[in-house]
């Protein structure tokens, strides 16, 4: 029996021990603080002249995003199209995450975007990293967009002309080039971060983060093979989100001795990763195989109520919980304190396992109960792994709890928790991106609209979008992102795919009908944004969740933050609307010029 204020309780006082009144603060640029790490390893820069040519179609980030922004206006028919890319190839986080063990934690055959179009068959059930870069770049030769991609480029300044009706694209490598169209689809995964530890820069060993894997010092690849240059080393991870969970059992098979710098432990459940039986796949991939498994996806885990869950994974179990639970209320208690009762209590018994599983897979009672999570699943990311709690039970594996406090100092040899020094060769920063970070600083360029106002200045008071895609004042700009949209966080690249869709149609009529400009009618813009705000508004910002990047950092939310929320009928029924919306023709709350 769950006692429901006693848990409570203690998730609130593991909250307090990791609440830090700098919330974001805390952590630093690698641009201005460490621009060492920020190289790309793993492809050469090739100089090249400044581009100053006309394309139909600019898109800022080639990661997923922009890769099905580009498909689905290839499909259309609009293949003057450009990439602008700050690393080496398409991917995005894809292309950045390396480290030994990364893969998706959303099952392959949703998660990995158009396979029914490249025809690729995932091999597992979680596709690790490799593949799904493969992926992305299926996408690009699969629809020729690497034709005019700029690689090794970042966008510096993004302005309208209204003279010539066109975007005017400036970067870092002195290109000049013209628009029509602009699309930003960047996303909030591209920047790497690292904790402000005192002492952080006087570390003599070696040190890197996680997006920037050094193969050049541990040994080992991408693809697996062993890292044979720590067999001898003393190695730190400071961090234990997503990352770590996945590059933890490589590094503790690995290094002579490893040290886990946690300051909050990760839920971690069964991932029950396994090979895809091809004969099995043939079976479901019928035509339309894909979209049909996203909208079950999304039915099961985003108020869809589907019948059946084809997925069958963690994300999934949650939602069949927490529908159970609210299905066996009396109709008469269907009032929504009771439905978030149902919610909370389904949570708890979920968390229960997860803790569980922490004591009996992990042989040192000491260690397992330290790496039990307190909060609720969704206030941190949750996690799946099957090797991450068995790590710990290597001889060489030290599980270094800060009980929230985080890293003390770091000095020349090693680092200091609790007062005790630990002396390392190498620290790996598993420490995440740059999420609480204004988007503007994120991208390096604020758009430049009509009249000479910047995004950030029209959004001053808030983001304010029609369909979470355009915002007035700035035509023929397309934000490829989810919020004021369907805000799907558990399956993003399922919004790339319907919000390149939804890009092509409008690029495609006003190709059709000689149309030059595009940007939402101001009222129709202000009834989208009442509408998201009559919702239930950010679930996960829970007053006893532990700070993280997805409550900012345990601090008060931004006034604007809001703003940052979904179709309140969900995910499903926001993708139903805006087909409808598309198929239509007439675009309503878009201005045409």
């Amino acid at each position: 029996m769950i006692d429901r204020d006693a848990l409570l309780e203690k998730y609130r006082a593991e909250r307090d021990k990791r609440l830090r009144p700098e919330g974001n603060a805390q952590y630093v640029r690698l641009a201005t603080h460490f621009p060492q790490m920020l190289g790309d390893p793993y492809t050469p820069r090739v100089e090249r002249e400044p581009v100053t040519d006309h394309v139909r179609f600019a898109m800022v980030g080639g990661g997923f995003a922009g890769l099905c922004t580009g498909a689905r206006l290839a499909q259309a028919g609009i293949t003057d199209f450009r990439i602008i890319e700050a690393g080496g190839d398409v991917g995005g986080t894809w292309y950045w995450n390396r480290y030994p063990g990364a893969q998706c934690d959303t099952a392959s055959i949703i998660y990995m975007p158009l396979l029914e179009e490249t025809g690729h068959i995932p091999t597992e059930k979680y596709a690790h990293a490799p593949e799904i870069q493969g992926q992305a770049k299926a996408i690009a030769r699969t629809f020729n967009l690497y034709e005019k991609a700029l690689f090794h480029t970042e966008v510096s300044r993004c302005t309208w002309d209204e003279d010539a009706f066109v975007w005017v694209i400036e970067t870092d490598r002195g290109d000049r080039f013209t628009a029509d169209f602009v699309g930003i689809g960047t996303g909030p995964l591209n920047v790497p971060k690292l904790p402000g530890i005192a002492g952080i820069d006087t570390f003599k060993g070696h040190q890197f983060h996680t997006s920037r894997w050094d193969y050049g010092y541990t040994g080992g690849s991408a693809d697996g093979a062993p890292m044979d240059r720590l067999a001898n080393k003393r190695v730190a991870i400071i961090g234990t989100g997503a990352t770590a969970v996945q590059c933890v059992p490589h590094l503790a098979r690995d290094a002579q001795a490893l040290f886990v710098v946690q300051r909050t432990p990760s839920s971690v459940d069964v991932r029950a990763n396994e090979p895809i039986d091809p004969d099995w796949f043939k079976s479901i991939a019928t035509p339309g195989w894909q979209t049909r498994w996203l909208e079950n996806f999304a039915g099961n885990v985003g108020m869809g109520g589907a019948a059946e869950d084809w997925v069958q994974d963690g994300w999934t179990d949650l939602s069949k919980r927490i529908r159970s639970r609210i299905m066996a209320l009396p109709p008469s208690d269907w009032t929504p304190d009771k439905m978030a009762a149902a919610w909370e209590m389904a949570d708890h018994e979920k968390m229960s396992e997860i803790r569980n599983r922490a004591v009996d897979v992990v042989e040192d009672r000491a260690t397992a109960e330290k790496l039990q999570a307190w909060y609720r699943q969704l206030c941190k990311r949750p996690c799946f792994h099957d090797a991450y709690l068995q790590a710990f039970n290597r001889p060489g594996v030290t599980l270094v709890d800060t009980d929230g406090q985080g890293v003390e100092r770091i000095d020349e040899t090693g680092l200091w928790v609790n007062g005790q020094h630990y002396a390392v060769d190498c620290i790996i920063h598993s420490t995440g991106f740059e999420v609480g970070t204004p988007t503007e600083e994120r991208a390096g360029f604020d758009p430049v609209g009509r009249g000479g106002q910047k995004l950030s200045e029209a959004w001053a008071d808030g983001m304010c979008t029609l369909h979470g895609l355009n915002s007035a004042g700035f035509p023929n700009l397309f934000l490829v992102q989810f919020a004021q949209a369907a805000n799907f966080i558990v399956n993003v690249p399922h919004n790339w795919m319907e919000t390149g869709t939804t890009i092509a149609a409008i690029v495609r009529h006003m190709t059709d009908h000689g149309l030059k400009t595009t940007e939402p009618d101001p009222k129709a813009q202000e009834d989208w944004v009442n509408l998201l705000l009559s919702g239930p508004g950010m679930m996960i910002n829970n007053p006893d969740c532990t700070p993280g990047y997805y409550n900012n950092e345990g601090q008060p939310m931004d006034p604007r933050a809001k703003y940052a929320v979904g179709y309140p009928a969900g995910p499903n029924a926001f993708f139903r609307y805006m087909d409808g919306w598309r198929s239509n023709g007439a675009f309503k709350g878009l201005l045409f010029a």
